[in-house]
């Protein structure tokens, strides 16, 4: 926890135990910023979650799509993506075996639209000899490891950093872990709960902790319909998928949507320059309707 921010939860927590006549040391505020972020971050689930409905995240209709489509996405953005993907599909070639068996030039050739595709093919093959090698080519093996375990086994292949192992342990494994990303970092830095300079592992550990409480009382995103916006922007959300609605427990299924609700603010409002602040769904909750934007 960053003791150095401003302006956020740790001024609030100050605030309130001043007004109490009550007088804390470091560590009891740090209990008060703590408890204060986790309600936060609660309240902009429901406020999102209560303006779009269910995301439908990760687009794919396989476990494999869900991989590929996690290396693919790092440094572009997912329209290239599918186009990578489409590419794919149309030479049959994503599986397991397509990939094991394809050239890497064209296999290069094949997701060059996701940009950096030399590196990006390379660490595909390397991901599949892995998956032979410890899991004779079984995801169903690789996923049934437990989740730390197979996390950092993860994040020892070239390629992988917390980001992708996380994308593909939530989405592909539906294990229970929160993924941070730019637009997740952009936001709460925004709205003052951590600066800007908090580690991933920081991140991830006050979102996980703010979320899990609420896994019992969130329904299931296969019985609630999308709603959309009056200006016609639904989050992030995409159509319902093989492995968007796949079964997962309800902490899994917390964690995946609240991503897709990030990743729509950051998309459509949360922009990194030219924010349109006063038409999210998160306006209300920026102090005094003020954006934080970075040296100002």
């Amino acid at each position: 926890m960053n003791f150095g921010k401003c302006g956020g939860a740790l001024s609030v927590a100050r605030a309130t135990s001043r007004a109490r006549g009550v007088h804390c040391n470091q560590g009891e505020f740090l209990f008060l910023v703590m408890d204060e972020d986790k309600h936060r971050i609660q309240t902009y689930y429901r406020a999102l979650f209560r303006a779009w409905g269910p995301q439908h995240w990760w687009p794919a209709q396989s476990r494999l799509e869900v991989i590929v489509g996690a290396y693919l996405t790092q440094n572009t953005a997912w329209t290239n993506v599918e186009k990578a993907l489409a590419n794919l599909r149309a030479a049959r070639v994503l599986s397991l075996k397509g990939i094991r068996e394809i050239s890497l030039s064209e296999l290069e050739r094949l997701i060059r639209p996701a940009g950096y595709f030399r590196q990006k093919a390379k660490r595909l093959k390397l991901f599949v000899a892995f998956l032979d090698e410890r899991y004779k080519g079984s995801l169903k093996k690789l996923f049934a490891r437990p989740t730390n375990d197979l996390r950092e086994e993860l994040l020892s292949l070239h390629g992988i950093g917390p980001e992708t192992a996380d994308s593909i342990l939530l989405y592909a494994g539906n294990h229970p872990v929160f993924v941070v990303d730019a637009y997740t970092r952009r936001i709460i830095a925004r709205h003052g709960i951590l600066s800007e300079e908090a580690s991933y592992e920081e991140i991830r550990d006050v979102f996980e902790r703010a979320l899990a409480p609420m896994a019992e009382a969130i329904a299931d995103s296969s019985d609630a319909e999308n709603q959309t916006l009056a200006a016609g922007i639904a989050g992030a959300a995409h159509p319902p998928s093989a492995m968007s609605t796949a079964k997962r427990t309800a902490l899994t299924q917390v964690y995946n949507e609240m991503h897709g609700l990030i990743v729509g603010v950051g998309k459509n409002y949360c922009r990194k320059s030219d924010p349109s602040c006063t038409e999210c769904p998160l306006f209300v909750f920026l102090s005094d309707g003020k954006l934080r934007l970075k040296g100002a």
